[in-house]
């Protein structure tokens, strides 16, 4: 079942069960699909790694507002940015703990032979490559540069 098709079925649910966090964040990545299908050059069908992308960005952009809004001392709006957060990232891949990542990129960093910071662009390149979706950048980063200094 495509992803678009998971939403509608979702949308549905969500208006029979009144849940308007979840109606609201599902809207959201109908329109973020409808807008990638018909940008300009852009394919009939997006692939599944392009959804995982687009589904990766929504999550981050929420999660960013939350952090702002607790920053600022506003509570009552980031709750329900982290709630839409939520409900975008059941349609996500199971992310890896950090052990796995950990696990993953000390793998390639001996295959590569990679060490010291200068070679962190190629690794973060290679590992970016290989957790697409199962992943945050960030968490990657921040293990590169554990293991590689």
């Amino acid at each position: 079942m495509s992803l678009a098709t998971q939403i509608m079925d979702e949308i549905k649910n969500a208006m029979k069960a009144k849940d308007t966090v979840a109606l609201e964040s599902l809207r959201a990545v109908k329109s973020a699909l409808l807008l990638a299908q018909t940008e300009s050059g852009a394919k009939e069908e997006i692939s599944a790694e392009e959804e995982i992308k687009l589904l990766q960005r929504l999550v981050k952009q929420r999660k960013d507002s939350a952090n702002i809004y607790t920053q600022q001392g506003r509570p009552d709006l980031a709750a329900p940015e982290l709630e839409q957060a939520a409900v975008i990232e059941k349609f996500l891949p199971a992310q890896l703990s950090e052990a796995e990542v950990e696990a993953i990129v000390a793998k390639i960093i001996a295959d590569n032979g990679a060490s010291g910071m200068a070679a962190m662009g190629k690794v973060m390149g290679l590992a970016s490559a290989e957790l697409a979706g199962k992943a945050d950048g960030k968490t990657i980063s921040t293990i590169v540069k554990k293991l590689l200094s």
